[in-house]
This record gives C-alpha cells, structure tokens and sequence, in this order.
C-alpha cells in the first residue's frame, strides 16, 4: 500500500477515474499476495508448534542402588497342600490304662492230669465201734439236712429241674449249636434230650417260666449214608424212637430231606420242635445224670459232681 501511495502522489494531475482502476488492481494483488502466502503456510510439510518433540531413544543408564524395604502386603490365598510327609518313628509305649470292668466267667476248664500218689499213711487205733456209731448217725441227720438245703439252692436259686434220672439247667448265653454242645460237656452233662413227652413237657414249661421263646435241644441231623439221606439223632447218638414233638409244618415237610443249614433243632416253648440253622445263636439246656450213691450208713441216695 506505500507504494500505491507513492505511485499516486506521483500523479496527482490523473483523473479519478483512473484513480479509481489503480485502485482496484491494487486490492486485487493484495488479495493475490495474501492467498499466495496463505496457500503457502499451509501447504508446508513442517508445522510449527510450542511442542517438544521426543528426541531418540538414549542407552540404558546403570543399575541404581537397591531401594528401602516396602511395607508388608495382605496375606495371601492359602496355597494347595503339600505332599505327606514320611512316616515318623514309632513312640515310646505309653502309660498303663485304668484297669477295664471285670469279664464274663469262662467256661471250666479241662480235667488236669492226675497226680502222684502220696506217702503211706500210719497205722490206724483200734476202732471204739460204739462211740463210732453213734458219730455215723449224727452224720446221716447232718447230711440229709444238708441234701434238703442243696435241694432249695437247685431248684430255687440255680433254678434246676429235675426228673428221677436227670437234672435240667436251662444256660442263658447265646451261642451257636456246636459251642453250645461242647459248653455242656464242659459242665459234666450234655445238650438236654426230650426222649419222652414228660421230659419234653418239663424242659417246654422251663423254657416258658424263664420268659423265652425257643432253645437248643441235643437234637440233629446226621447224614446215614452217600447218597445225602440224612436222619435225626440225639446228642448221645441214639436214634428218635417211639417220641418227636416236630410241629405240623415240620410233618408236613418230613418227606424233604433235612438241608445243611437247616440240620439242627430248638424247642419252642408250646412244646413243639423246630428246624434251625446250626450257626444261629440261641439259649440251650444241659441234661446232666443222676449217679447212685454207693455205700451204706444213712441208705440210697442221690449226687451229682457237676459244674453249674
């Protein structure tokens, strides 16, 4: 514009309407110029910012030295269990315990062998037979007071039953056919045999009176010959004759030849006789006989040496 302005001061005496025209062509460069340099600017690659650009990337510095300890975090998740360890060594023994409450009473043992015979005895007095006598009859009162007592304590206390030739104990411990049969050898006698209707009516009402329902008697299957016929014995061995309380669904299988398991027989309390499993556990009675006393001084009598 200053030298537009120069130029027209230059050339006062021009007309104005050429004035005018200069005029125009003078804001027309300008415009010109203006665009040029705007066109310029901002077709420029480069662009000119207040930011710092990143320079390229330095080498590693050195290590620093190692830092304060830091605060302790929050405990952990718990971590999976390990593998068992080996075997310790086996403790010292420990204390004796308290001693335990007291067992039941065993069965008797077996008869031990018999012992020497001992030193010879002195000569016996002279018998005073009178005097003698008369301490034998005391003795006979003494000992029939004595068999009246023994009498109470068995069919009172022990609760034995008895007929002319045997006495009954009914044992209340459970066990299986075989071990009750040997509990009663143990004892001197054997499984109780109701051979006749009297004696099966006496051990039926004692099994009744003590409140049970069924028990082991001393009778058994037993196989008679190979092709598996089987026949019913008593514990002695002696075959049923002449008496069987079987019930009537017993009779009505008795053509059935007695099964393994089944071999065995208990008498219910009516009175009735019943197969059994042999490994069943169950009450039983004990038979032991009656042995005469021999001797004379106060007559016959009756004993038994016997374990109840």
């Amino acid at each position: 514009m200053s030298i537009g302005t120069l130029h027209l001061g230059n050339h006062k005496s021009r007309s104005p309407s050429v004035v005018s025209g200069v005029w125009k062509m003078m804001g027309l460069l300008e415009l010109f110029v203006l665009a040029a340099a705007f066109n310029y600017v901002f077709a420029s690659t480069e662009v000119c910012t207040n930011a710092l650009l990143p320079g390229a990337k330095g080498d590693q510095g050195e290590i620093g030295e190692e830092g304060d300890q830091g605060k302790l975090g929050k405990n952990g998740p718990p971590g999976l269990p390990g593998v068992p360890g080996e075997t310790g060594l086996k403790g010292e023994v420990g204390h004796a315990g308290k001693t335990g409450p007291e067992g039941d009473k065993g069965d008797k043992g077996d008869l031990g062998l018999e012992g020497p015979c001992g030193f010879k005895g002195k000569p016996g007095t002279t018998c005073d037979c009178g005097r003698y006598r008369k301490v034998v009859g005391q003795l006979d009162v003494s000992i029939g007071k004595l068999r009246n007592a023994v009498k109470f304590v068995k069919n009172v206390i022990m609760g034995l039953r008895e007929t002319e030739e045997r006495y009954y104990l009914l044992v209340k411990e459970a066990k299986k056919f075989r071990d009750a049969s040997m509990n009663c050898k143990l004892r001197g006698g054997a499984l109780g045999m109701p051979k006749t209707n009297n004696t099966n009516r006496l051990m039926a009402d004692y099994v009744s009176q003590a409140g049970l329902t069924r028990v082991y008697i001393g009778v058994q299957a037993q196989s008679v010959d190979t092709g598996g016929t089987s026949a019913y014995v008593y514990a002695d061995t002696s075959p049923l004759q002449g008496f069987a309380a079987w019930s009537q669904e017993v009779e009505l299988n008795s053509k059935l030849s007695p099964s393994t398991n089944s071999s065995c027989v208990e008498l219910l309390s009516t009175g009735t006789w019943g197969h059994v499993e042999c490994e069943a556990t169950l009450f039983f009675i004990c038979e032991f006989p009656k042995s005469s006393r021999r001797g004379g001084g106060g007559g016959g009598g009756a004993s038994v040496s016997v374990s109840f």
